[in-house]
């Protein structure tokens, strides 16, 4: 249940009972944050005493799991398994002739109610009348007040009156009797008003635990061990987080660097995706800067540190996304201002139903006024606005599963089908996120294919990155054979392949060995133009030709951006890879407003800005470095052929890393809200119906009394009704 009340409209709790939102705690121990109001800390789990939520970890570790919705699934589970018996017991008794009712005493059919009914009211609502009693406490009415006060009355009622009815059952009206002079309870009511704000609680805890899952993720991207070189050039591994600045480290082939800092001695290749998103790994050497959580290729360098713990790069991004995910979301706004003024409404309903019916009402009055008050509150009680969104995406997110599109959250399929600009990341969104073969030259004599089977040759024995894509242009047949291999780490190969000098790498690599470059260094220079590497080869001494490399747009990518511009968005390009490589898709896919080289801070403050300028901005990526932007985003969406870390970052993935997926993924925002709404006004139609009905409205005309049973009964049906709408959805043509 997200409703509660607004810091405006009522008053907050003391200093002394709302934690301060203070520095991090000391010794690294984890502050528990409201998500709903944020500036509610506190050392430990428990609950918001503005809005009655349970708090979570401000930033989650893989440590820190919830233990609210463990605890509130054991609930659901005694109060499900508990409350379908009384259910049952129930509407056997409300439908004359059921077998039931002849073979076993009412009587005997209400006391075992209220023996199955009491655990589930006493134990597994505990927490709804802790949370109800802290909103009293601290004049903050939200939808805990209501189910704590509905449950109390719908349990407090049937107790007493069975114990009246056995008793004095002279006090007990004839209106208020059923099957065999039993009193008529609702200790179903009190059930199933548990169970369904348990089912509720439930269903967004899971919810909520997901985008704490993206801080994990980060999280997990950064070493935890170092191996330091000490001063007495003894090598020994320790906690990364024993890392300080101006300690050497050396970091091995394969591993990840642990810390930002430079290069001090040693080569290598270093994939820089995380931060960059560009898939080609980068050339370091003394003097280069590299960057925490970032992976080491073949070779081995020692580096200084220079950032550590907090300073890092990868910690400014948990940073980031951290309190990019602790802002309130739109579809929160519409609970807050419920809960201004529905709680007390309703409260104020039943007193003045009470006070009408004592002064009014005919003999017995007091029990007249109870009943009456009572089932104001028990039909009034908000389990049907509760289930409404989270049942509504519970369904879109699996009808949306279905067609490739995963979405997290009600407020991101709300701000999907408002978006008027799309920010997309280059590598791995518009591009494959893998180097190909883009192109072939040859020099005369040679032809193209001599050129590509004797630059496959060398690169299959080559560490560089870019071999792959050229080892898989030369086609599956056999390559010739290579002898006195040789590589240049940041030049390229040299070998004799089927008794020829072959050179493969860069110009300078070719001028350096004498070889003339001229005719080469044109075509270099057109294809670089349209963002390409360029890899030229040479023969025993001659120019032979290129391999132009890039990252190829992907097939759906073209027809998938013009049919968003047709729906009025506007693409804009944003991307850490180079501007010249960032030009050439932009220009390919007729996309005019792009920015290169940006850093993952710059993403966030781009996206920010959009959204500044007023626009409704969804941002899509597939990297580590798109991950501020994307839970900056009023919309993140992930490809899901990413990195984990962005997919968790995203309210929406697209499965098959497909942009078309986001016109379907419009198209079931804009159903899924459309059914939220419907059961927002049928939960709120209901009570604007039910709530003067419970009150007696129909008695002076038509001398008819909703009794507390019908009442409960009712407000049952209210939640199976949204239910209902609810599985619509799964229907849905996308």
């Amino acid at each position: 249940m997200r409703a509660h009340a607004t810091a405006h409209a009522h008053s907050h709790p003391s200093p002394s009972d709302t934690p301060a939102p203070a520095a991090p705690a000391a010794g690294g121990a984890v502050r528990w944050i409201c998500p709903m109001d944020p500036e509610v800390v506190s050392d430990g789990p428990g609950d918001c005493p503005i809005c009655g939520m349970a708090l979570e970890p401000e930033l989650p570790t893989a440590e820190v799991e919830s233990p609210e919705l463990a605890d509130m699934t054991r609930r659901l589970t005694v109060a499900t398994a508990l409350g379908l018996p009384v259910l049952v017991l129930a509407m056997s008794d409300m439908v004359p002739g059921q077998p039931l009712q002849h073979a076993v005493s009412p009587w005997l059919l209400t006391l075992v109610q209220a023996l199955l009914a009491t655990p589930v009211v006493a134990w597994a609502g505990a927490p709804f009348f802790r949370r109800a009693w802290a909103s009293v406490v601290n004049r903050s009415p939200n939808m805990f007040t209501l189910i704590g006060l509905g449950v109390a009355a719908a349990w407090l009622y049937s107790a007493v009156a069975l114990v009246v009815a056995a008793l004095r059952p002279d006090l007990v009206p004839e209106v208020y009797r059923g099957h065999g002079g039993a009193p008529l309870v609702y200790f179903e009511a009190a059930a199933v008003i548990t169970a369904l704000a348990l089912l509720g609680q439930v269903l967004e805890l899971k919810a909520r635990s997901r985008t704490s899952s993206a801080i994990r993720a980060l999280l997990d991207l950064s070493p935890k061990t170092a191996r330091r070189i000490e001063a007495t050039g003894r090598e020994v591994d320790v906690p990364v987080e024993h890392v300080a600045a101006g300690d050497r480290l050396r970091v091995r082939p394969g591993e990840r660097v642990p810390v930002d800092g430079t290069i001090e001695d040693g080569t290598s290749w270093v994939d820089e995706s995380m931060i960059t998103g560009e898939p080609i790994p980068l050339e370091k050497a003394p003097g280069s800067a590299v960057t925490g959580g970032t992976v080491n290729g073949a070779g081995g360098f020692v580096m200084v540190a220079e950032r550590v713990g907090e300073g890092t790069t990868l910690a400014r991004i948990v940073r980031l996304v951290a309190e990019a995910q602790r802002s309130r979301a739109a579809i929160q706004q519409l609970a807050d201002r419920v809960s201004a003024w529905f709680v007390p409404a309703v409260v104020a309903a039943a007193v003045a139903t009470f006070a009408l019916w004592m002064a009014l009402g005919p003999e017995p009055r007091f029990v007249h006024a109870l009943a009456s008050a009572i089932a104001v509150v028990i039909i009034a009680c908000p389990c049907a606005l509760g289930l409404a969104t989270p049942l509504s995406i519970m369904v879109a997110t699996g009808r949306g599963a279905l067609s490739g599109v995963l979405v997290k959250n009600a407020d991101a399929l709300e701000r999907l089908a408002a978006v008027d600009v799309l920010v997309v990341d280059k590598t791995g969104t518009l591009t494959e996120g893998r180097p190909a073969v883009a192109a072939l030259e040859a020099v005369e004599p040679f032809s193209k294919d001599e050129v590509v089977r004797l630059a496959a040759a060398l690169e299959r024995a080559s560490e560089h990155p870019l071999g792959a894509a050229i080892v898989a242009a030369a086609g599956a047949g056999p390559l010739p054979l290579v002898s006195q291999f040789r590589s240049v780490t940041g030049r390229g190969v040299a070998g004799r392949v089927a008794g020829h000098d072959v050179l493969v790498g860069s110009l300078r690599f070719l001028e350096e060995a004498g070889v003339e470059t001229t005719a080469l260094a044109a075509l270099a220079t057109a294809h670089q133009e349209e963002g390409r590497t360029a890899v030229t080869v040479a023969v025993d001494g001659r120019p032979a030709g290129l391999v132009a490399v890039a990252d190829p747009v992907k097939a759906s990518a073209p027809a998938a951006l013009a049919a968003l511009r047709a729906d009025g968005i506007e693409i804009v390009l944003l991307t850490g890879d180079a501007r010249r490589s960032a030009a050439a898709v932009a220009k390919s896919l007729g996309i005019s407003r792009f920015e290169a080289e940006v850093l993952p801070e710059e993403k966030g403050a781009v996206v920010a800005r959009l959204r500044a300028e007023g626009h409704v901005v969804a941002m899509a990526g597939d990297g580590v470095n798109d991950a501020p932007a994307l839970a900056r985003a009023d919309v993140g969406i992930a490809m899901g052929t990413g990195t984990d870390v962005a997919i968790e970052s995203a309210a929406v993935t697209l499965l098959h890393g497909d942009l078309a997926g986001l016109v379907r993924s419009r198209r079931l925002g804009r159903a899924t809200m459309r059914n939220i709404r419907q059961n927002l006004a049928w939960a709120f139609g209901y009570n604007l119906l039910g709530v003067p009905l419970a009150a007696g409205l129909l008695y002076p005309v038509f001398g008819v009394l909703l009794s507390p049973m019908v009442a409960g009964a009712a407000m049952s049906l209210s939640s199976v009704s949204v239910i209902v709408n609810s599985l619509r959805l799964r229907r849905l043509e996308l």
